[in-house]
């Protein structure tokens, strides 16, 4: 049988890392992201925000294309570029200057 368990914006998620995660953190969530909606401490629940538009950090040597898939780089930054990357930040809602160091992201 279906039933309706909640909207799905956000998410509970257990911090199994050895590291607190900080309100507004990127959070890996298998090959999606998430974005920390509070601080959640080692072992403890908190939520993880799985919708909407975020500006996040992104690496300085690409631009972006509204539409363009942005991945999780190695240094926690943004990239379009996926070679061996699996963890898909979302896509870009607004174009990015090369030089640009955030882009507005639309998280899956």
């Amino acid at each position: 049988m279906n039933q309706y368990i909640q909207k799905g914006a956000v998410i509970d998620y257990t911090n199994s890392t050895e590291a607190a995660i900080s309100y507004g953190d990127i959070v890996t969530l298998g090959t999606r992201i998430g974005i920390a909606a509070e601080d959640i401490a080692v072992g403890a629940t908190g939520g993880v925000e799985v919708e909407g538009v975020f500006e996040l950090p992104t690496i300085t040597t690409e631009s972006f294309a509204v539409g363009d898939v942005i991945y999780l780089d190695a240094t926690g930054k943004g990239t379009k570029t996926a070679g061996a990357l699996t963890v898909i930040m979302g896509w870009a809602i607004a174009p990015k200057l090369t030089a640009g160091a955030t882009a507005l992201i639309k998280i899956n």
